[in-house]
């Protein structure tokens, strides 16, 4: 077997950010305790660890206030927790045609109990802001939307879509899954009331994690999806009114938790904006190695240009299904990306690549140029050129 080079980053990210292993081995084998269980000492310095990552997660996206992050199992259980806990029968929602199932199965769900379903279309891979004036009407209660496509890392017009919602009184619910902790995101300045983010993509942290920052004003309208202990105001038949225990039941995923801080501290000590401006110069290259093979048929998507994407491009590979050309990047050159859909059948239909899908190779601020350049051979080596 080769030495593996990883580019399925869009996926989860790998190597984790230095110090994250060490931290949730340590949490397993030396701390123990949970937040709100306990006035031991332990139990203790858990809350301590859950509030600095709620404060890291809150500087970091400009958020409402580290009461207002919400801890989550996922991105997934965040985007959940906004669509079906804010929707009801006779409700209108609306959405991207380039959503990710995270979005457009709950959605579909609450499409079957009665909430209406409003689909923006695409222009050049990105959400067309003249049909969104037209058809994000007051009467829309929603409008979710991916801050980056996780099939081509074209960066939607977020900024411009929180204005538009602000001017009609719509919630604005964010999918930061691709673009937390790779690109800047302004919670305030962009108008988004909740924004929802994986632990283990772009920050760099373990996998069963996740965070929901929602504002005071949408977290007023959002019914608890799971009911359960909090350690706060036990005698309550109801969930707690108090953020953030309205919506964190349960025992917290607390090695994840010390794992995302180790993170978080790391990306500080770093600089968000320096890790941000690394993972574009790696966009760049890779965007650039790939289009070296378009004239010999390999096929590529989304805008390639590092200013208008995140660090994902999709290929098609000439007369070779994407999954052959996948089995032999991995089997005779041990590169790791994936192939199909990447869970997002909406994206590959508005680009034409369904039901077929794509090879999709991604990067994150820790790749190396030297492994994209690998890459490119590689990619020829399959071509046969």
């Amino acid at each position: 077997m080769k030495k593996r080079r990883y580019f399925d980053n869009a996926a989860t990210s790998f190597p984790k950010a230095p110090g994250v292993p060490e931290a949730v081995a340590a949490y397993l084998s030396q701390e123990g305790g949970s937040p709100g269980r306990g006035t031991y000492l332990a139990a203790q310095s858990a809350a301590e660890t859950v509030l600095s990552v709620r404060e890291a997660l809150d500087r970091l996206f400009h958020g409402p206030g580290p009461r207002n992050v919400i801890l989550t199992p996922g991105c997934t259980y965040a985007l959940n927790y906004v669509i079906k806990g804010l929707l009801r029968p006779g409700d209108r929602a609306a959405f991207s045609c380039g959503e990710h199932n995270a979005v457009y199965r709950p959605l579909s769900q609450m499409a079957e109990r009665g909430v209406e379903l409003v689909e923006l279309p695409w222009r050049d891979g990105a959400v067309d802001l003249e049909a969104a004036e037209r058809l994000l009407r007051p009467d829309i209660r929603l409008l979710v939307c991916c801050h980056a496509s996780n099939v081509t890392g074209a960066l939607q017009p977020v900024s411009r879509l929180g204005e538009l919602c602000r001017e009609r009184g719509i919630f604005f619910c964010v999918d930061g899954a691709q673009t937390a902790g790779a690109v800047p995101i302004d919670m305030a300045a962009m108008h988004i009331d909740a924004l929802a983010v994986p632990a283990h993509k772009g920050l760099l942290g373990p996998q069963g994690l996740g965070a929901l920052l929602i504002t005071d004003q949408m977290a007023a309208q959002l019914d608890p999806l799971i009911a359960g202990g909090t350690g706060s105001q036990s005698e309550r038949a109801g969930m707690p009114g108090l953020l953030p225990d309205r919506f964190e039941a349960g025992t917290q995923d607390l090695p994840a938790v010390c794992g995302l801080k180790a993170a978080l501290e790391w990306g500080e000590s770093q600089g968000w904006e320096e890790l941000y401006r690394r993972e574009k110069r790696l966009t760049g290259h890779l965007i650039a190695r790939l289009r070296e093979m378009e004239p010999d048929g390999l096929r590529l998507f989304g805008p390639l240009d590092r200013e208008k994407q995140v660090g994902i491009v999709s290929v098609d590979f000439p007369g070779m299904d994407g999954a052959e050309a996948a089995f032999r990047l991995e089997r005779e050159h041990g590169i790791a990306c994936r192939c199909g859909l990447h869970c997002a059948p909406l994206a590959h239909r508005a680009l034409g690549t369904f039901p077929a899908g794509t090879v999709r190779f991604s990067v994150s601020a820790l790749s190396r140029f030297e492994d994209i350049d690998y890459l490119q051979a590689a990619v020829c080596d399959v071509m046969g050129i």
